[in-house]
C-alpha cells in the first residue's frame, strides 16, 4: 500500500499524544469529581454537626430546636435542594422529612472525616440525592444515647459543576491537540523540505542527465539516500556507455566483413581470382559474420535469460561434458590431448543452464584455439567446500599484458584474423549475472609459461532432484 511520510509521521506523533490526552481527560475528569463530592459531602456534613449541636436530652426525651437562622442552608437554591431528617435513640422519628428514607447501613471506621458519618447516594420522592447519615451522641441529666441525623441533597450543583468543568478540559484539552498538530505539521512540513526538493530537481532533470546530485546542505539522513542514488547513476551511467561504444563496435564489426564480403563478390564477378578460391574465402567471411552475430545475440540473451527466470541448481559435470561432446569434432581436428575431469557425484552450481553452457562453451573454445596442434587440453569440474569450480586448462602461449589490459572488452580479440571477441565478454557477463567469479591465470613452470587457466567459480547449491 502506497502512503505518504508526512501523514504517517503526523499520526505517529499527534496520534499517542492525542491518545495520550484522551487517557488524561478521563482521569482528570474522574479525579476532580471525586474532588468535587469530597467538597460537598464535606457540607453535608457540617450541615448535619450544626443539626446536631441544637439536640437536647429533656425529660428522657430528644429534643431539636432549629431556629430559622439554621433552616436558611436547607431552602431551595438555584439549583438543588437539601432536606433533613432526625431520628431518635429508638429509631423513632423526630423531625424533618418523613419521606426520606431512614439509613439502614454501618459507618466506615476509617472514613475520611472524624466523626460516625456514612454517605450514601439514596432517593427522596424519586430524586436522586446524596445523604450524610450521622450518628450524634447525646448526653444529659436524664441519660445519654445515639440520635441519626440525616442531610440529603439533590444532584443537580453537582452535575452542573462536574458538566462545566469537563466543558472546561475538554476545550482546554483540544486546544492543546490543535496547536501540537499545528506545530508537528509545521515541522514535518520543513523537515521534509529537502526532500520536495530532491524530488523537484530530479524532475525538472533531462532523460539522458545522470550527473550527480548535490549532497551539500543536505540533511544527515538524506545523504546516504542521495550517495545510493548518484552511485546508482553512475552505474547506468556506465551501462549507457559500454551500451552506446557495444553499438558502434557492432555496426563497425558487422561492417568490416560486409565490405570484405562485397568485394570479394566483385573479385569473383570481375575475374581477377580463381572461382573456387573465391567462394571459400566467401564462406569463411560468411562463417566469421555468423559467428559474429551469434556471439552478439547469444550476448543480449545472457541479459533476458537472466531476468526471466530465476537461477537454479545446475550439475556442472553434465554441462562440461555436453559442452565437451559438441565440440569433440574441433578436438579431432588439431588432434588435441583432450581430457575431461569430473565427479562421479553431481556438482551443482547456482545459475541457468543455458548461460553455463555458454560460458563452458566460449572458454573450451578459446582453450582449443590456442593450444598447439597436439597439445594437451583439460576440462576439469571439482566441488570445494560450498564453491563448484569449473577449470579450462590448454597449453598456450598464455596471455601477453597488453591483452591483460584490454581482456574483457567486447570485440578485442587476440587473433586478429579469427574470434569475434565476445566470448571472454560473454564468460564475465554469465559469471556476474550468476554471482559468480571469472579468473584467466597464467600456468608457470621453472619461470615459463606452459598454458592458462580459465577458473569460473561459482556458489554451490543442492541438486533440486536426484541424479
Amino acid at each position: 500500500m502506497h502512503h505518504s511520510l508526512r501523514r504517517y509521521l503526523l499520526a505517529w506523533i499527534v496520534g499517542p499524544i492525542a491518545l495520550f490526552v484522551v487517557i488524561d481527560t478521563v482521569s482528570l475528569y474522574r479525579s476532580t469529581l471525586r474532588s468535587l463530592h469530597i467538597a460537598y459531602d464535606r457540607t453535608l456534613l457540617a450541615s448535619a454537626r450544626a443539626i446536631g449541636e441544637r439536640l437536647t436530652l429533656k425529660d428522657g426525651r430528644l429534643q431539636v430546636e432549629l431556629p430559622y437562622e439554621a433552616l436558611e442552608v436547607f431552602e431551595v437554591g438555584n439549583a438543588g435542594r437539601m432536606v433533613w431528617r432526625i431520628d431518635g435513640f429508638d429509631g423513632e422519628f423526630i423531625s424533618g422529612y418523613a419521606s426520606l428514607p431512614r439509613h439502614v447501613g454501618t459507618v466506615s471506621q476509617r472514613g475520611p472525616y472524624q466523626a460516625l458519618v456514612d454517605f450514601v447516594d439514596s432517593q427522596f420522592e424519586g430524586v436522586p440525592v446524596r445523604m450524610a447519615a450521622l450518628h450524634q451522641p447525646v448526653a444529659g441529666a436524664d441519660g445519654r444515647g445515639i440520635a441519626l441525623i440525616q442531610v440529603a441533597e439533590t444532584l443537580e450543583v453537582r452535575e452542573a459543576q462536574a458538566r462545566q468543568i469537563l466543558r472546561d478540559t475538554l476545550l482546554r484539552q483540544a486546544l492543546l491537540i490543535i496547536v501540537v498538530a499545528a506545530v508537528t505539521a509545521w515541522v514535518v512540513a520543513r523537515a521534509l523540505r529537502p526532500v520536495d526538493a530532491l524530488r523537484g530537481e530530479l524532475g525538472a532533470r533531462g532523460a539522458r542527465d545522470l550527473s550527480p546530485l548535490a549532497t551539500r546542505g543536505l540533511p544527515l539522513e538524506l545523504q546516504p539516500l542521495v550517495g545510493a542514488t548518484n552511485e546508482l547513476m553512475q552505474r547506468v551511467a556506465r551501462g549507457v556507455a559500454q551500451q552506446r561504444q557495444f553499438v558502434r563496435d557492432a555496426s563497425h564489426q558487422l561492417r568490416t566483413p560486409l565490405a570484405v564480403l562485397k568485394l570479394q563478390v566483385q573479385n569473383g564477378l570481375q575475374g581477377h581470382a580463381d572461382p573456387r578460391a573465391t567462394l571459400a574465402a566467401i564462406g569463411q567471411t560468411v562463417d566469421r559474420a555468423i559467428r559474429l552475430a551469434q556471439q552478439m545475440l547469444a550476448l543480449a540473451k545472457v541479459e533476458q535469460v537472466h531476468r526471466e527466470s530465476p537461477p537454479e541448481a545446475v550439475n556442472l559435470g553434465e554441462v562440461a561434458a555436453e559442452v565437451a561432446l559438441d565440440l569433440a569434432p574441433l578436438v579431432a581436428d588439431r588432434a588435441i590431448d583432450f581430457e575431461l575431469v569430473a565427479p562421479a557425484e553431481p556438482v551443482p552450481a547456482r545459475g541457468h543452464a543455458w548461460m553455463l553452457r555458454e560460458l563452458t562453451r566460449n572458454l573450451l573454445h578459446n582453450a582449443i584455439r590456442a593450444t598447439p596442434h597436439g597439445g594437451p587440453l583439460s576440462l576439469i569440474v571439482e566441488s570445494i567446500g560450498d564453491e563448484a569450480r569449473l577449470i579450462v586448462r590448454d597449453s598456450g602461449p598464455g596471455l601477453t599484458p597488453e591483452q591483460r589490459q584490454r581482456l574483457f572488452e567486447p570485440f578485442h580479440t587476440g587473433h586478429p584474423t579469427s574470434g569475434s571477441g565476445l566470448g571472454l565478454a560473454i564468460c564475465r557477463e554469465v559469471c556476474e549475472r550468476v554471482g559468480g567469479d571469472l579468473q584467466l591465470l597464467d600456468r608457470e613452470v621453472d619461470g615459463r609459461i606452459v598454458g592458462l587457466d580459465a577458473v569460473a567459480v561459482f556458489r554451490r547449491e543442492p541438486p533440486q532432484s536426484p541424479p
